[in-house]
């Protein structure tokens, strides 16, 4: 299945219905900065969305300053996905290596004041965070500079990533910025992006992300929800269709129940009434002739 982890979310939107329509599994993400607010809520879905589509709910957290302590324990019971985008190479490396997030998602539309270090991301990609390239802003008319600078930058942070850990999302505030994955995978082997990796990373690791993600909410300390403990589940009695066995026992008791009558009926029956053995008739024809030819 095709993953599309970036749809920005307003309730006001009137297009986003139609951009929805475009997509199989979609994340609404709420972008906020600064001081989160106190009655911070995850968005509702659209009433008008379609049926087949499934919608997670996702939270954008901008990071201009390394101290910044949000709340993440809090966070992740209410969102599917919590991503951080850094400002900065400082809360960059605090986002690769200690902050407990399941993406980081960089604007590369723009030019980044850091380079990526090969150090700095694969410490975050072996604590299972991954990287977001969002490609919307580099082909809806954001100006040939936002469409050099998503190219630079991806090919950067696809070097610097050896290819590994990286999804592609959409960002597309409209349906005429979606792209088929296809399309997104071929655009990822212009940046330099295998094309195996490329369809991974609109597959396999935007799933790996929502697997995560999901068992962060619902795991405590490593342990997993337990749907089934391998109980043995109590045998069903059918009556309307009992077993092929249970029609073989019945069987075998009325065949040896009648076996039994017919003996019974055999043991009664009076000796008059046996047929004459072929020895009995010729003894009885020999006496009789023998009395025949007896003087009177």
């Amino acid at each position: 299945m095709f993953y599309d982890l970036n749809v920005p979310y307003a309730a006001d939107d009137a297009q986003l219905s139609n951009t929805l329509s475009f997509l199989a599994e979609v994340a609404l993400s709420q972008t906020l900065s600064g001081k989160l607010p106190p009655n911070l809520a995850a968005p509702q879905p659209p009433t008008n969305a379609p049926e087949s589509l499934t919608l997670l709910t996702r939270l954008n957290l901008i990071l201009s300053d390394p101290s910044q302590s949000y709340r993440m324990a809090n966070l992740i019971p209410l969102f599917s996905i919590i991503a951080v985008r850094p400002t900065n190479e400082k809360s960059l490396l605090n986002a690769c290596t200690s902050m407990d997030c399941d993406l980081i998602s960089l604007d590369l539309s723009v030019r980044l004041p850091f380079h990526f270090k090969f150090k700095t991301v694969s410490s975050a990609i072996s604590r299972g965070v991954r990287f977001e390239i969002c490609y919307s802003p580099g082909i809806t008319g954001s100006g040939m500079e936002a469409r050099r600078n998503l190219i630079s930058n991806a090919m950067s942070l696809i070097r610097a990533t050896r290819g590994r850990g990286i999804i592609i999302s959409s960002e597309a505030k409209r349906a005429l910025a979606i792209r088929a994955p296809m399309d997104v995978v071929n655009l990822a082997c212009v940046w330099g992006l295998p094309q195996e990796r490329g369809k991974e990373a609109v597959c396999e690791e935007a799933r790996k992300v929502v697997a995560l993600s999901s068992i962060k909410r619902t795991s405590w300390r490593g342990v997993i929800d337990i749907v089934n403990g391998g109980e043995r589940p109590p045998a069903k009695v059918n009556e309307k269709a009992p077993n092929k066995k249970t029609v073989q026992n019945v069987t075998l008791r009325e065949s040896n129940a009648e076996s039994l009558k017919r003996k019974a009926s055999l043991e009664s029956t009076p000796e008059a009434d046996k047929p004459l053995s072929k020895r009995e008739m010729k003894r009885r024809a020999k006496k009789a002739r023998l009395e025949a030819n007896a003087p009177a």
